[in-house]
């Protein structure tokens, strides 16, 4: 697609700035690590992630919108042997992929070893903005073979999957943001999509609630599917995000990379 990087990279940077902004002015906890460290650490795994696309990319020239457009092309997927009117088709792909989203993520929850390179996401020790970035490497480029692989059974539209891989980071961005919102307004929009303190919830270290609460973009799934948990139970601003055995050394990139393959 045309400017589809470009377009990406505006709304990706232009959010990211937004929520980090929003942050200082309103925010919901105090913060455990030093801002300064953790940021440079998930900057750095994100560029890291960035890098694992680029030689997937080397291996599997398309990536998700490129599948797209291929599958398109071929006649591949349910979508593409479908006459339907283009918006219909664009709905019934972005709920396809965010349930499928939601779906890999309760699984990188219960298989132990794909929850060894998903913890290093839920080794940060507070949650903001740049957690939304924290993802190993190998967890990406599993997400984006799983994404592909789907793209191919479904047949979606290229600006199908470029709109909804933007709706995925802002509203990921959005919910592991750092930000009070009145409960009111939070009440009425966790009806539908996941706020920050309903995905908080997620990151506690208590078992029970961090196996829950599951999605990144619409909140249907988990009430659904009975993994809703509204509050947590220490309240927000005594509940500890994070491990349970955890320090300092989340804070550091080579350990942080290094998580997976370590005992603990």
């Amino acid at each position: 697609m045309e400017n589809e990087t470009l377009i990406r990279l505006t709304v990706f940077f232009g959010l990211f700035a937004l929520f980090a902004a929003l942050e200082a002015l309103l925010p919901r906890r105090k913060r455990r690590a030093p801002q300064s460290k953790r940021w440079v650490t998930n900057w750095a795994i994100s560029i890291a992630d960035t890098l694992t696309l680029r030689l997937v990319a080397i291996a599997v020239p398309l990536l998700a919108v490129g599948a797209a457009i291929d599958a398109s092309n071929q006649g591949y997927g349910l979508l593409n042997r479908i006459d339907g009117p283009i918006w219909a088709e664009t709905l019934v792909a972005v709920l396809f992929f965010d349930f499928a989203i939601w779906a890999q993520h309760l699984v990188t929850h219960k298989v132990p070893f794909l929850w060894r390179f998903h913890r290093v996401h839920h080794a940060d020790r507070d949650i903001d903005v740049s957690t939304a970035i924290r993802f190993h490497p190998v967890e990406i480029a599993f997400s984006m073979a799983l994404k592909i692989g789907l793209v191919y059974l479904l047949g979606p539209s290229a600006l199908a999957i470029f709109l909804f891989e933007i709706i995925l980071n802002g509203t990921a961005m959005f919910n592991h943001a750092n930000i009070r919102l009145p409960l009111a307004l939070d009440a009425i929009l966790r009806r539908v999509l996941v706020t920050p303190d309903m995905h908080r919830v997620h990151h506690s270290d208590k078992r029970s609630e961090h196996d829950s609460n599951y999605g990144f973009s619409l909140s249907i799934w988990d009430r659904m599917f009975g993994t809703y948990i509204a509050q947590p139970a220490k309240g927000h601003d005594a509940m500890i995000i994070g491990l349970q055995w955890q320090d300092e050394r989340p804070n550091r990139l080579g350990w942080s990379l290094l998580l997976p393959f370590r005992r603990k």
